[in-house]
């Protein structure tokens, strides 16, 4: 098949919008499955693990492979869920093109803006699908202002709805001046209803005036009064959603069959192929300065890039790539130019959501899973070792909250320990360390939902029984102001010594994580020990100073030391390290960073004083509130993580049930001082 006639696309959405009906009735109307799999059945062919089936929600991105109209198209579902969003972005890094599917009752919703932002990211070309316009309170209108008020999409019409809500009973397409109703699984053409031909004209005068904007053809056309033939439309917004211009937007009700076929044309006709995509660009292995590109091509040299990795109980570990460039057969030597390693490709699978197909090759476009690949992990590019690059990397969000656990019998400690590795090669956002003061095992990730789908895993697939304790804040560590210390590191029992100095300079960076930089002149310290010295003050950064939490945003410089030419060695050097970094960390007003989360509440109107008055209590700060439809509000604001346990019961309570909220972590900030002693007394008192 031709590459101009393959379409890589993902569809992300708020939770709850809709997307994984709509991936189902796109398999079905594909030819793909026989039967419509439904969410609230635990049916659907993209939700296929047991913990997706139970929650009615998406929680791994799935791939499939279906055909429409002589084109193929390579689908990613990903989940709605804010605990998920790792998920997301992953799918994101490797697709070329989006549906971003929107409720048309509850518009631009927080993980909607997550999503478009992370798509914003990645330039990733996108359509617009509002679904549920069967609901009651469903406004397309209001959607599309939503939409350009609040993400910037500029987003136009392309199709247009016949009535709403109840009354929902067809679509019109902007572009063909045409008119469907549907039937079961039926659609028929029929004509515009009178009394919405003039909205139909007008919206297509809208769309044929945006496009003049882009395309001269079309401008010359448009002031003569000349009539714009559809194929030419078609092209020119074709290329501008290719070039990020702008957002075309469609609608129907996925679960009621509506819209679903006219979708999978919009797919085919306006989002890009590879080759409309074009070269991928990455980085010289030995000059990041430079550039090095790919194009989609068979003749090109090999690159991909590794976005996902599933521990699959028959088959072992796989790993999910895209492939940018050349082609990719069994048994096939790679290099894994992120570690500098060589891998040897096993099977090749075709994925299609829970089920395999074993090929022999695979090229440009392809999404494909790889079994045999040892050091391989998300984010990783794979390359033609005669020809190596890089290319861009995939985000992953700091982990917010914590657990600790512990198996239920002492003897399975290295079974749960294995899993847990295995998990977190799976999912870049999900970690794991050993409290040596506390001898527990603790594990970090996204929020509560994501940890407790990461619990209910390991019982199931992995069979470990494991004790959990209470949900914690991950903080994290960093100082307030510079320091500088000298330690002499100097011991003697017989034979060999250990000999070492370091004299450290450390001071705040805030935002740019960790820095070592060496200024060590004339070889006061050998150069084969500066790493020893940047290895021990990296090894006490993970490990934390004053409350056992990672050090953030430090630079480092090591200014003088001296060494013995008999008893220093690697080990004196990082133990020294160590030593000297943890005394300036101490003189230099260390504190303590809680994540602050992204909070957005929808509330009815009596009870937003009581919602804003609780929030407050909890150290909350309100930055907007909007009316988003009659006698209802949404809130948005921040606030700390550590205040919002067991905040859904409070919501519960204050609105009688009827307000619910979202929130996604934002960023790190200082603890206040007045908590902090407080803080540090409680995890102190923890660990005894």
């Amino acid at each position: 098949m031709s590459l101009s006639k393959l379409r890589n696309i993902g569809i992300a959405a708020h939770i709850d919008a809709g997307k994984t009906t709509v991936t189902e009735r796109i398999l079905f109307f594909t030819g793909v499955n026989r039967k419509t799999g439904e969410v609230h059945d635990g049916e659907s062919t993209m939700d296929f693990m047991k913990q997706e089936q139970e929650r009615g929600i998406t929680i791994a991105s799935a791939a499939i492979t279906c055909h429409w109209k002589g084109s193929q198209i390579n689908l990613i579902d990903t989940p709605g869920h804010v605990d998920f969003t790792v998920e997301v972005e992953r799918s994101l890094r490797v697709i070329d093109g989006l549906i971003s599917v929107f409720c048309a009752v509850g518009g631009v919703e927080p993980q909607t803006e997550t999503v478009w932002n992370q798509a914003d990211r990645y330039k990733v070309p996108r359509i617009a699908f509002v679904n549920k316009m069967d609901r009651t309170g469903a406004d397309f209108y209001e959607v599309i202002q939503q939409m350009n008020k609040y993400l910037d999409a500029k987003a136009i019409a392309f199709q247009l709805p016949i009535g709403a809500e109840d009354n929902f009973t067809g679509i019109i397409d902007v572009i063909e001046q045409k008119a469907y109703t549907f039937i079961d699984f039926e659609r028929k053409e029929i004509s515009i209803p009178e009394d919405y031909k003039t909205t139909a004209e007008e919206a297509r005068i809208h769309v044929v005036e945006k496009l003049a904007d882009y395309n001269e053809e079309i401008m010359n056309l448009y002031f003569s009064e000349v009539f714009v033939p559809s194929e030419l439309l078609k092209n020119a917004a074709r290329d501008a959603v290719i070039k990020l211009l702008f957002t075309p937007v469609f609608c129907g009700a996925a679960y009621k069959n509506k819209g679903i076929q006219l979708l999978l044309d919009a797919v085919v006709d306006y989002l890009p192929s590879p080759i409309d995509t074009g070269a991928v660009i990455g980085m010289d292995i030995n000059d990041p300065e430079k550039s090095r590109s790919r194009n989609p091509s068979r003749k090109e040299p090999f690159a991909a890039l590794a976005f996902k990795l599933i521990h699959d109980p028959f088959v072992g570990q796989q790993t999910f790539v895209r492939i940018y460039s050349g082609v990719l057969t069994s048994g096939m030597q790679l290099l894994n130019s992120t570690k500098g390693k060589h891998e040897r490709t096993g099977r090749i699978l075709k994925i299609h959501a829970k089920d395999r197909e074993e090929i022999h090759e695979a090229g440009p476009g392809d999404i494909v899973a790889l079994i045999g690949l040892k050091f391989t992990k998300t984010g990783d590019t794979l390359c033609d070792s005669a020809h190596p690059l890089f290319l861009e990397s995939i985000h992953v969000p700091p982990s917010v909250i914590e657990l600790k656990i512990n198996p239920a019998k002492r003897k399975e400690q290295e079974k749960m320990i294995d899993s847990l590795r295995k998990l977190t090669n799976e999912d870049p956002s999900f970690n794991m360390r050993y409290d040596n003061e506390t001898e527990e095992t603790v594990i970090s990730g996204m929020g509560e939902l994501h940890l407790e789908i990461i619990i209910d895993r390991l019982k199931r697939e992995f069979g470990c029984d494991v004790e959990v304790g209470q949900p914690a804040v991950a903080f994290r560590e960093t100082i307030s102001h510079e320091s500088d210390f000298d330690y002499k590191h100097a011991k003697q029992s017989g034979g060999k010594g250990q000999f070492a100095r370091t004299v450290l300079r450390i001071e705040p960076n805030t935002g740019k994580g960790y820095e070592f930089i060496d200024k060590i002149k004339g070889g006061v310290i050998p150069s084969e020990f500066i790493g020893s010295v940047n290895k021990g003050i990296q090894k006490t950064i993970n490990e934390g100073i004053i409350a056992g939490f990672p050090i953030v945003d430090v630079k480092v410089t090591l200014l003088d030391g001296s060494y013995h030419p008999v008893d220093s060695s690697d080990m004196a050097f990082q133990t020294c390290a160590s030593i000297c970094f943890k005394n300036a960390f101490m003189k230099a007003g260390p504190i303590l960073l809680e994540p602050i989360m992204k909070i957005e509440v929808n509330t009815p109107d009596e009870y937003i004083g009581d919602i804003v008055g609780n929030l407050n209590r909890r150290r909350g700060k309100i930055e907007a509130m909007r009316r988003f439809r009659k006698g209802a509000q949404k809130l948005n604001g921040f606030v700390p993580l550590m205040e919002m346990f067991s905040y859904a019961t409070h919501l519960r309570n204050i609105s009688s049930g009827r307000a619910n909220y979202s929130m996604e972590f934002y960023q790190y900030e200082a603890v206040p001082r007045s908590l902090q002693e407080d803080e540090l007394k409680k995890i102190n008192e923890k660990k005894k």
